[in-house]
């Protein structure tokens, strides 16, 4: 579920991901060869770009360097305008001239990296080479199974079990019923392997049960999130938000360490077991969409149904302040990872578009951006489509508070047709899997070698 399904309120988003903030160096001028710069800030310079995300470390800036002349300035220049900025962007933080991209770290050891673009009509002496393989780079399939080869981690949104109501993902309009985004993830996931494993496919489960990938828990996080509240100007927060409801909930010690346990700690780990252990070709991020719905104890029907697909993109000027954020942008950027992330996406959200007959959702906020030309497809910055070193469909169907949706979930997966509402119905779950592999059938038998 996209955070702004069911959101109680967000802390004014400045303080939560500037709490770990440093002051740093200035860009200095620019070179026409792969640069850290070393050189000790001057004291009146401004301070650089160094603030950290939540929870975020500084990066090894130094792992750019492989991509010095492997990128011209019209691919990078495309690249950031189309995908990654946002429509309306305002100047980047780091400087495109016309031989290289400067771009500030934001750390006073090394104030800044240069990295050469490739002169027009010359070819890249270095092919840097991910763990993901795209379609084309993918062993010729004969005549194996259509997936043979293929590398995929499937993540199931959120966590469910216990920590559903924490994670505000469980809902319920009678009393002895309810569904949680986290376990119709997981059961989701779980059917797609099997389903993916008998066309070839090598699937992996990031989460395989109910519990969190990460070690920590919520008490590990009071330090931080007091921090997050008295940055933001809340000195003298309420420790529990215990009969609190709403931004008086928000503004506690406890809301604010369960948050940076399962929004952003579980990501971060499950973002290690991706890139150091599964290292695959793409990631399927599962998810279900809601609208807003009101007071849980007394939730709302939505009229609306609908679904979309996320790709990494649409950076906010405020997210490029952040220097872990802003190296991640650019690793993906100059590794390509958009070039196959997109069409990618479009297969995938063609063919569950023609499997659920769902509308598109439409954005209009200034936090997503049309990618390419399928109107399901939007870019969007969420940590986990930026943190997973490889493409990632991040997936949105189905409004699990609409009536006909929150009914077909009830009844969790099945084959065929049941009576739901008065109506034979199919699965959602199903839908959702046969949807999914649609797509992914499509895009690999049309672009991997045969």
């Amino acid at each position: 579920m996209s955070s702004h399904s069911l959101s109680s309120g967000i802390l004014l988003g400045m303080a939560f991901f500037f709490s770990h903030a440093e002051l740093g160096a200035q860009v200095t001028a620019p070179s026409t060869s792969p640069v850290i710069d070393t050189s000790t800030p001057k004291a009146e310079q401004a301070p650089a770009l160094s603030k950290l995300s939540a929870l975020g470390v500084e990066p090894d800036w130094s792992k750019l360097v492989v991509y010095a002349e492997t990128m011209t300035k019209a691919q990078f220049e495309s690249a950031w305008r189309d995908i990654y900025a946002e429509a309306n962007a305002m100047p980047p933080p780091f400087q495109i001239k016309d031989t290289a991209i400067t771009v500030p770290t934001g750390q006073t050891k090394s104030a800044q990296i240069i990295i050469p673009f490739l002169p027009n009509g010359e070819k890249a002496k270095t092919n840097p080479k991910p763990f993901w393989r795209r379609a084309r780079d993918l062993p010729v399939l004969g005549k194996r199974p259509p997936l043979s080869d293929l590398v995929i981690a499937i993540d199931p949104g959120h966590i469910g079990g216990a920590y559903a109501a924490m994670e505000e993902r469980l809902l319920s309009f009678k009393a002895g019923e309810s569904i949680r985004e986290g376990d119709l993830s997981l059961i989701t996931a779980k059917i797609l392997k099997e389903r993916l494993v008998a066309l070839g496919a090598v699937a992996t489960l990031v989460r395989e049960t109910s519990e969190p990938v990460t070690k920590k828990r919520p008490e590990d996080f009071q330090k931080e999130a007091l921090s997050v509240l008295t940055d933001a100007g809340f000195p003298t927060p309420a420790p529990t938000y215990s009969g609190l409801t709403g931004d008086a909930k928000v503004l506690t010690v406890q809301w604010q360490s369960e948050k940076l346990f399962y929004r952003v700690s579980e990501i971060h780990a499950r973002a290690e077991r991706v890139n150091q252990q599964i290292k695959p070709d793409v990631v399927l991020c599962l998810h279900f969409n809601a609208e807003a719905w009101g007071d849980a104890t007394s939730p709302q029907f939505s009229p609306q149904n609908h679904f979309h697909v996320l790709v990494n993109g649409c950076y906010a000027p405020v997210e490029m302040q952040q220097q872990d954020v802003r190296f991640q942008m650019l690793q993906r950027l100059l590794s390509r990872a958009h070039e196959e992330e997109i069409p990618l996406a479009s297969a995938v959200a063609k063919g569950m578009s023609q499997v659920t007959g769902l509308p598109a959702y439409v954005y209009t906020t200034a936090n997503a951006r049309h990618a390419g030309e399928n109107e399901y497809v939007y870019a969007r910055n969420l940590l986990a489509n930026r943190l997973y070193e490889c493409p990632v469909v991040y997936l949105e169907p189905f409004v699990m508070n609409h009536e006909e949706t929150y009914r077909r979930l009830l009844c969790e997966h099945f084959l065929g047709r049941t009576l739901i509402g008065g109506k034979l119905t199919t699965s959602a779950i199903e839908d959702y899997v046969r949807g999914i592999v649609k797509g992914l059938l499509s895009y690999y038998q049309t672009n991997r070698p045969s």
